[in-house]
């Protein structure tokens, strides 16, 4: 099964390297070609050596490639971390941390096909027998803890007994 991108981060992405793009020409050439002959001299440029504005032009140059690979790598990141987050329990991302959540709603006990809905929104269904009875607790608190070959355990607080769980949602 393939991650998709999620549209924030697709379009974060997409405004991240057109950005990168415009930047580059529009500060492509001296300033002098891209201001107005008012606005160069405005600024005060028009008191500068060639040399002078040969250096300010490099400097703007480097600073706006910086700030633009920065931004770049930032949204990477930020959709990295995304796709890791939303897929936690599909797939295994090297991460050994347990999922800590709450259930919605009330929990009478386990049983196998029962369906868990967590405050988190994820959707997570029972595939092993495992039976807890006469159990009534209003929202609890779960941890969903991963084990061997794409296994997760589902506990909840207070109890000893785990069931064997997938992700469904």
């Amino acid at each position: 099964m393939t991650a998709r991108l999620s549209f924030p981060f697709a379009a974060l992405l997409l405004l991240a390297l057109v950005s990168d793009a415009h930047a580059q020409r529009v500060v492509e050439g001296d300033l002098q070609r891209q201001m107005t002959a008012g606005e160069f001299k405005a600024a005060g440029l028009d008191k500068l050596s060639p040399e002078e504005l040969a250096a300010l032009n490099a400097w703007l140059q480097g600073k706006v490639q910086q700030a633009t690979a920065s931004a770049v790598e930032q949204a990477r990141e930020e959709g990295r971390q995304e796709v890791i987050i939303k897929n936690r329990g599909f797939f295994d991302f090297g991460s050994s941390e347990p999922i800590e959540a709450a259930l919605v709603g009330e929990f009478t006990g386990f049983g196998k096909g029962r369906q868990y809905t967590l405050d988190n929104g994820q959707l997570w269904e029972q595939t092993d027998d495992a039976r807890v009875a006469g159990v009534r607790r209003q929202a609890p608190k779960v941890k969903i803890t991963p084990g061997l070959m794409g296994v997760w355990y589902l506990q909840v607080e207070g109890l000893n007994t785990r069931a064997k769980v997938r992700r469904s949602k």
